[in-house]
């Protein structure tokens, strides 16, 4: 869908963290209080509480707080060990005292990127309580998850609540379901089943499989399982011999921890899982230098990933300490069709105000390209809706919707307004 391709590679960032900071009650930082227990606690008395929660471009925004700051904004990710904030002033803001520097090799082309370690926090999710928490700082905001989301974002958790509860995500009511392991049962209503192993913090499934010819012959994939990356699907074709699709483009995929990481992106005729087949499901195919390269040994047999867009289809259920996910089809999204942007923009929200967009990139040749627009004009008006009443995920989907649909955008260069129209259409 869209250009979520655009957000997978800075949330795929955590996998390749080898970081591991045990907490002590040494570290409690509030005052005046009884030390609690360390992990993650259920509201009182409760062995199922249900959290709000809210998509931007495919990719889980819960509301938390940390100590006695302010409300944030978290991605909710299946696979990162620790907490993490991604902009440094908020750390300064809330007094943050560290206990070590981490070297952080990641996505990208760059060098490793440094972080800080603090102990000792409460993190807080509405009905959960999470005491004696370790949060790693990154020292620069070098992922700019707010600009790419048009929202604020402040970090990104997620391990610690999988690991610990059955966590159900269902796309329809925006509604998370926490659940106490050992009262948790599994019914008709979560759909069906599916083996996962937890490694490193990670968990794959091996459940999904490539339909590779018109005889229907199928080949099992170990996948990632990723709520923190808004792609369909990811595929190393370094790894396992799979064979790029016939018609490809070459793109910038993302940001990551260590810089741009580039490949192509191209259309998987069938996948299958269980009874469930999709046709033309869009895959995107990192470059080994910017992104594979940094998979570490125990990551050899796996594959790629699924994410966001893929998982959004379905009402999720993750039992980690069970070794299961299960999935419930959504009928209706299962039906609607993986697209790509179809403008060639890359749209970003401006870091002072993200209620304002402007295009960061345009693709040689696309529609927007031949439309005369350019790098840095700011989109005011997009068919005819001011974009200030708009989110990132709104615009893409326009962009995304219907070949041969006509865009009609109001923009501002250097301080002069212009008007640009063009249909859309297919790249891939």
């Amino acid at each position: 869908m869209k250009k979520l391709v655009k957000i997978l590679s800075f949330l795929n960032l955590i996998w390749f963290l080898a970081i591991s900071v045990e907490s002590s009650g040494q570290f409690w930082r509030k005052k005046d209080s009884v030390t609690p227990t360390y992990g993650f606690h259920l509201e009182k008395g409760k062995n199922t509480v249900t959290i709000p929660f809210e998509v931007y471009s495919n990719l889980i925004v819960l509301k938390a707080t940390i100590d006695d700051s302010d409300t944030l904004n978290f991605i909710l990710d299946t696979g990162v060990s620790s907490i993490f904030i991604t902009d440094p002033r908020l750390a300064d803001r809330l007094g943050f005292e560290y206990v070590r520097e981490v070297s952080i090799s990641g996505a990208g082309e760059e060098e490793a990127l440094r972080a800080q370690i603090s102990v000792g926090h409460e993190f807080n999710l509405e009905k959960i309580n999470g005491y004696l928490q370790n949060v790693v700082v990154l020292s620069k905001d070098i992922l700019q998850l707010s600009e790419f989301m048009g929202v604020p974002i402040h970090g990104i958790f997620g391990h610690t609540l999988f690991e610990n509860f059955v966590v159900s995500i269902d796309f329809n009511t925006l509604l998370l379901t926490i659940t106490n392991p050992d009262k948790f049962k599994l019914r008709r209503k979560h759909g069906e089943s599916y083996p996962i192993v937890v490694t490193q913090n990670k968990p794959y499934t091996d459940a999904i499989s490539l339909v590779e010819n018109a005889g229907g012959e199928k080949r099992s994939m170990r996948l990632v399982i990723d709520t923190g990356a808004g792609h369909a699907l990811l595929l190393n074709s370094d790894e396992g011999h799979i064979e790029l699709p016939e018609k490809v483009i070459r793109a910038n995929l993302g940001r990551g921890l260590n810089g741009d990481i580039y490949g192509n992106i191209g259309r998987v005729s069938k996948v299958s899982m269980g009874n469930i087949e999709m046709n033309d499901v869009i895959a995107s195919f990192p470059d080994s230098l910017s992104f594979s390269m940094k998979f570490p040994p125990t990551d050899i047999d796996r594959q790629g990933s699924i994410g966001g867009e893929f998982l959004r289809r379905f009402k999720v259920t993750f039992n980690y300490r069970a070794g299961y996910m299960a999935l419930k089809a959504n009928k209706n999204r299962l039906k609607q069709p993986f697209e790509h942007d179809m403008s060639g923009m890359d749209v970003r929200a401006y870091a002072s105000n993200l209620k304002r967009f402007y295009i960061k990139d345009i693709v040689e040749g696309s529609p927007a390209d031949e439309a005369g627009l350019l790098p840095n004009d700011e989109i005011l008006f997009l068919n005819r809706k001011h974009v200030e009443e708009m989110t990132v995920t709104e615009i893409y989907r326009i962009l995304s919707r219907k070949e041969g649909k006509t865009i009609d955008i109001f923009y501002r260069r250097k301080g002069v307004i212009g008007v640009a129209n063009f249909q859309l259409r297919r790249a891939i």
